[in-house]
């Protein structure tokens, strides 16, 4: 198994597959974001460290204060994090996603649920890694799903991760290809990344949603159809009627708000 592989398997499914427990695992920074429609206090995960120290940084910088809400899609998610939205009104270029990227770190343990932080990112069309955002984040709302609902998800999440690995071993083989100066047509690179789908899939069984987290998203709700395709690295411990306060205000046809809801002040209250 060549190293790109190797890393395609460890991506997707070894921190899906196993809890992936580390040493020092407590929940212990909190952040508290003051909007123009109420506070949310947020929690970050100590096993998603990369984001985690990474949005730290981002507040420690003042680098949210002032920035808008500029994705608000009610029953789904808020989302916030693109610089350009300091302007008012909101720039038409806000959601552009140019930012620095970072590393998924997909935890089995950490899901969709109604209140959790994740990282925003672009398509896996162009980000087959599903690396994250560096900067966008979003806070799920969602909705209570029942058993149909969750088969949906789970067909999704199985989708998204076929269709990125299909992109990545696609590039494998064109890269490959290249590199050893054989002409290949894009059939024959889609072939031969087809037959690599095969045999990958063919010994490693696809995502369910483990039992629990079916309890919660019958319950309290989420978006389950991102799960393990989109790290989440934190969730609200308090103000989830402020997520719904946001959620619910009007927007445009693209998602955007009429009306301005700002992150007006953002500390680190507990590390």
């Amino acid at each position: 198994m060549n190293k790109l592989l190797v890393r395609i398997f460890t991506l997707f499914f070894f921190c899906i597959t196993l809890s992936c427990s580390t040493p020092g695992g407590n929940e212990n920074s909190v952040v508290l974001m003051k909007t123009s429609l109420g506070d949310i206090k947020l929690r970050l995960y100590d096993n998603t460290p990369l984001h985690r120290d990474n949005f730290l940084k981002l507040v420690n910088s003042g680098f949210y204060e002032g920035i808008s809400f500029h994705r608000v899609i009610n029953k789904f998610m808020i989302q916030a994090g693109d610089p350009v939205t300091r302007t008012v009104p909101i720039a038409k270029t806000a959601d552009s996603l140019n930012t620095y990227t970072i590393p998924a770190e997909f935890r089995k343990e950490y899901f969709h649920r109604k209140g959790a932080l994740a990282a925003a990112r672009e398509g896996n069309d162009v980000n087959p890694e599903m690396r994250s955002s560096g900067t966008h984040f979003y806070i799920v709302q969602g909705t209570v799903l029942n058993d149909d609902e969750l088969l949906q998800a789970e067909q999704k999440i199985n989708s998204n991760l076929k269709q990125a690995m299909f992109n990545m071993f696609t590039r494998e083989v064109g890269d490959s290809a290249r590199k050893a100066g054989v002409p290949i047509t894009d059939g024959e690179i889609q072939e031969k990344a087809s037959v690599k789908m095969f045999d990958y899939f063919a010994s490693n069984p696809g995502y369910t949603i483990p039992d629990d987290q079916r309890a919660v998203y019958k319950s309290i709700g989420g978006v389950p159809r991102l799960d393990q395709t989109y790290t989440v690295f934190g969730e609200v411990t308090e103000g989830l009627d402020v997520i719904d306060k946001i959620a619910a205000v009007s927007t445009d046809a693209a998602d955007k708000p009429l009306s301005d809801v700002r992150i007006l002040k953002i500390k680190i209250i507990k590390k």
